[in-house]
């Protein structure tokens, strides 16, 4: 009877090995000894070559053998679970499955173990995860990195504790077409490794675009820690940068935002964004306040309603009474947009640099001269006024960059039947200063339609004497801020005295804004101005009553 018991465990055996060798993974059995630890009873080939290389039995490896003991002492009947047989770098991932399978002898319960290897599996997520979360050429954090490891860093951090300090280079488009792609790439590779050697432990930095980069830092001592840092910062660029025979400056802007408990790691670097753009505009460090949150959320607000104003015809136009000093005779008026929006009057000084930021200055400066020539041609029609009264419209530098000006000014001038010596342009420094060429091109053109060309604010940019002699200019616009106070300060009066000798020099009209007093625009006509605008005359006027200032004005004259 024994003997028979014998047979059949041994020929139970060998259909087990049988089975588990057929099984397509590493598979083994389980039970227990007769002390009650558990033991590999059988195995494949697979399974055999694992037990076999390590330096102990399979089922006392670490991370392995307490599953084990507690599927065998518990009643449950299956656990799976990753294990890394080894080191994480040099051993190898499997995914294991144990389940109880039936008692078919009196040894015990049987577990049946599986091993699925997933070592290249998890060597191509690490690789793809490389790729995904590192920049390619700085061989730091991208974008995608930075902010995982910002999401895992901040996730317990007490605010106050940590700051996102985000760097941008300055020129570096400029530099980078001077000097090449590959030059580029070789200076940012640098101004990452100089980056680098200002970090504490712990620190992290990123490359979150293509010249910015980001640095979480921790910080124990608030603001003054995080503008040492800072200081540091811009110290690593005090020194050139020495490529391809070339010594190169670079500079940089700095924008810093501190954790605090109403943001996340997203958040955190969009305050830090804040922070740099202000930086990029004063010069200096900035740290963000909420102040610069409200004023971005502000201007999105109001381009948003802006650009439904321009395309629903929601604007209007206010009109300045331009007044000849020498004669008190009324030659025209300057165009002036204004904007109503449910009941709240918008400041031109609020929507106009936000038109000029977003690029909607383009769409809006073609509104304001269609809707001016259109008016012009109204108060002809209405009150006899042809040839008597001219219009001014104000034209951007952008516009000026991005837009076919004199082909719009010649085409609105024919759609409304006006002269063009009836319509005076004014154009800003800056836009002459950004493109010289360009901006001497288009003034030609626009002296072809008969057209009047005032340079506007004079006195407040940057051109040059040079464009003044070469430019087909008419006019010089004195800005208020020269004007308003002059009879009080000697500074302001010698800046317009100069500016009307200038002119005079160079055979210009000028127009003086802000003339607010009587005596101001007496002074004015004395030193030579020619003509000026202000609240003395009157304010911007919705255009009726503009009409019936000209004819009141008329009547007087």
């Amino acid at each position: 009877m024994t003997l028979t018991l014998d047979a059949s465990a041994l020929q139970l055996a060998r259909v087990r090995a049988h089975l588990l060798e057929a099984l397509p993974v590493a598979a083994g059995v389980i039970g227990r000894d007769a002390e009650g630890r558990p033991e590999l009873v059988a195995g494949n080939t697979a399974l055999s070559a694992i037990d076999l290389g390590g330096d102990c039995p399979l089922v006392d490896r670490p991370g392995l053998a307490d599953p084990i003991r507690t599927l065998i002492a518990g009643s449950g009947d299956v656990i799976t679970l990753d294990w890394v047989d080894g080191d994480q770098i040099t051993g190898r991932h499997y995914g294991v499955r144990i389940a109880r399978i039936f008692q078919l002898d009196a040894a015990g319960p049987r577990f049946l173990i599986t091993l699925i290897d997933r070592t290249a599996e998890r060597a191509t997520e690490k690789s793809l995860r490389l790729e995904m979360f590192n920049d390619s050429l700085t061989g730091l954090l991208n974008r995608a990195g930075f902010s995982d490891r910002l999401e895992a860093e901040l996730a317990d951090a007490v605010p106050g504790s940590f700051a996102v300090i985000v760097i941008d280079l300055l020129r570096f488009s400029r530099i980078n077409e001077s000097i090449g792609a590959i030059s580029g790439d070789e200076l940012l590779i640098t101004v990452a490794r100089r980056l680098l050697t200002v970090l504490a432990p712990g620190d992290v930095i990123a490359r979150t675009g293509g010249d910015e980069f980001g640095l979480l830092v921790r910080v124990g001592t608030g603001d003054d820690a995080v503008r040492q840092m800072a200081e540091r910062i811009h110290g690593v660029f005090a020194e050139p940068c020495r490529l391809s025979g070339l010594e190169i400056r670079i500079g940089c802007a700095v924008g810093c935002a501190m954790l605090e408990e109403d943001c996340d790691g997203d958040e955190l670097v969009r305050r830090a964004q804040f922070a740099v753009k202000r930086a990029k505009a004063t010069g200096r460090t900035e740290l963000y306040t909420p102040r610069d949150f409200h004023r971005a959320r502000r201007a999105f607000t109001i381009e948003t309603a802006l650009r439904r104003a321009i395309e629903a015809d929601r604007l209007r136009l206010h009109f300045q009474p331009v007044v000849e000093l020498g004669t008190g005779r009324l030659t025209g008026f300057e165009a002036l947009a204004r904007w109503e929006d449910n009941g709240i009057n918008m400041s031109p000084a609020e929507f106009i640099p936000v038109a000029e930021q977003s690029g909607l200055i383009v769409p809006l400066g073609r509104w304001v001269l269609d809707a001016a020539l259109a008016t012009l041609k109204g108060w002809d029609a209405r009150a006899g006024l042809t040839q008597t009264l001219g219009v001014a419209v104000n034209v951007s530098a952008l516009q000026m960059a991005r837009d076919d000006v004199a082909a719009m000014v010649a085409s609105s001038l024919a759609a409304h039947g006006l002269d063009g010596r009836r319509l005076t342009l004014e154009l800003t420094e800056s836009s002459i200063v950004q493109d010289p060429d360009g901006a001497s091109r288009t003034m030609h053109d626009l002296k072809a339609l008969d057209t009047v060309l005032a340079l506007d604010d004079f006195g407040t940019g940057y051109s040059s004497l040079a464009y003044l002699q070469r430019l087909p200019l008419d006019c010089l616009k004195i800005d208020r801020s020269f004007v308003t106070d002059m009879l009080a300060n000697r500074d302001n009066l010698a800046i317009v005295r100069a500016v009307l000798s200038l002119a005079q020099a160079l055979g210009l009209r000028t127009t003086a804004e802000g003339v607010e007093t009587p005596e101001l625009a007496r002074m004015l006509a004395a030193l030579g101005c020619t003509h000026a605008q202000g609240y003395v005359y009157a304010p911007a006027l919705p255009a009726d009553e503009a009409l019936s200032f000209a004819q009141s004005w008329s009547s007087l004259a």
